[in-house]
């Protein structure tokens, strides 16, 4: 039977205050917590923790495999200036991109609209960033692509999986579009769930008026309605898996359930990763480690 989480295990997780959760032991957790009030201070220390790994994998002769999201990016602006500062190669880094929009036909949306193109975006903030000497072939970077499914898992088992995931994580607890199954009329299980591949997905709504809050006023039609994106089986190949998570109110809660959910459940797909992915560090800042709950005194009610 599929784990279902219970509103008394929600509760009791929210209900933690910050200060007893960092007072717990390592082992009381999912994962190695590193919470951080400067949120620039957090995107710096991953975007070391992305130029360490090459260098020591370009020091041992190994290629570097990454899974990489579109968002978060400020990341990606420390890693940049630390590549030309040390004149780190990057040739033997592989980038699989998590996901791209699609349109209501299922097509990707063109590279040089505003919103909507990861691969654009990615070009603009990123790629065309790195000095051409240091960076890697863009054969080596590789997104989902909705004419040729199969690709972009062959490509990762054939490389034997992969090294490091960067991940944001949305309010439900999606990682990439990996979101959280929502039909009345079919089921997905967990297994099925956890061996997913590479796909194309309509939004769930949910998704869709964070996405557009977040970005756009709460401007719904622009934000595309599909994506092609990865399965849980690629991001379940990863060694290692690194998450950044901001947003206050948007993210307390799902933070929370990453902490302290020790099943994995559809509800919160996220909770596949920190189960059975081995090394879990999760970077956050101090407003989205909080949670209403915990300022609420211990015998105040709840109306379910």
């Amino acid at each position: 039977m599929d784990f279902i989480l219970s509103n008394d295990q929600i509760k009791e997780w929210c209900r933690y205050t910050t200060e007893e959760i960092k007072a717990m032991p390592e082992d009381a957790l999912n994962v190695e917590l590193r919470p951080r009030a400067d949120v620039a201070a957090f995107y710096k220390e991953v975007g070391d923790l992305m130029a360490d790994e090459v260098i020591k994998n370009n020091a041992e002769g190994k290629i570097t495999k990454w899974i990489c999201p579109a968002g978060p990016l400020d990341q990606y602006d420390y890693f940049i200036e630390r590549v030309h500062k040390e004149r780190i190669s990057l040739k033997n880094l592989w980038i699989f991109m998590m996901d791209e929009f699609l349109d209501w036909e299922s097509r990707p949306l063109p590279t040089d609209v505003r919103y909507g193109s990861l691969r654009g975006t990615m070009e603009r903030r990123v790629f065309s960033k790195i000095d051409p000497e240091l960076m890697c072939p863009r054969e080596q970077i590789i997104f989902p692509d909705p004419q040729n499914l199969d690709y972009y898992d062959d490509k990762i088992e054939e490389m034997g999986g992969i090294d490091t995931c960067w991940a944001g994580i949305g309010a439900k607890g999606l990682v990439a579009f990996c979101e959280a199954p929502h039909s009345r009329y079919y089921r997905i299980s967990q297994e099925q769930f956890k061996n997913s591949k590479t796909r194309i997905v309509e939004l769930n709504e949910d998704t869709l008026v964070a996405l557009s809050q977040r970005s756009l006023g709460a401007y719904y039609d622009m934000i595309p309605p599909k994506a092609v994106t990865l399965g849980m089986k690629a991001i379940l190949s990863s060694k290692r898996i690194v998450y950044m998570l901001r947003g206050g109110a948007w993210k307390q809660t799902v933070l929370r359930i990453m902490l302290f959910c020790k099943e994995s459940t559809l509800e919160y797909p996220v909770t596949f990763t920190t189960k059975y992915i081995p090394e879990k560090i999760l970077y956050c800042d101090e407003e989205t480690l909080e949670h209403p709950l915990s300022k609420w005194a211990p015998d105040d009610k709840f109306w379910f």
